[in-house]
């Protein structure tokens, strides 16, 4: 894979997610009720989600740069990016 955009604020995010897993763990471990367990697993998929989209967001932006495209294009990019984003 070449070098990532935003190589710094994805792996930060990463780190966030590390975090929020090991506290997933103590959770099971501390026998913490299932229903604060399962709320807790569903926003750390969401947080990789989010990181997920925004690498591709921002490797697509960063391959199309300084690329010539037809200004019908370009809008339609921009509608998929913001698609892409408000799933964040």
């Amino acid at each position: 894979m070449s070098e990532l955009p935003d190589k710094e604020r994805l792996v930060n995010r990463l780190r966030r997610i590390e975090g929020q897993v090991r506290g997933l763990q103590r959770m099971v471990e501390d026998g913490r009720d299932c229903a604060d367990v399962v709320i807790q697993l569903a926003a750390v998929r969401a947080a990789l989600d989010r990181a997920g989209n925004h690498l591709v967001t921002s490797s697509l932006r960063a391959c199309l740069q300084g690329t010539a495209l037809p200004r019908e294009t370009e809008a339609q990019l921009e509608r998929g990016f913001a698609v892409l984003a408000s799933l964040r």
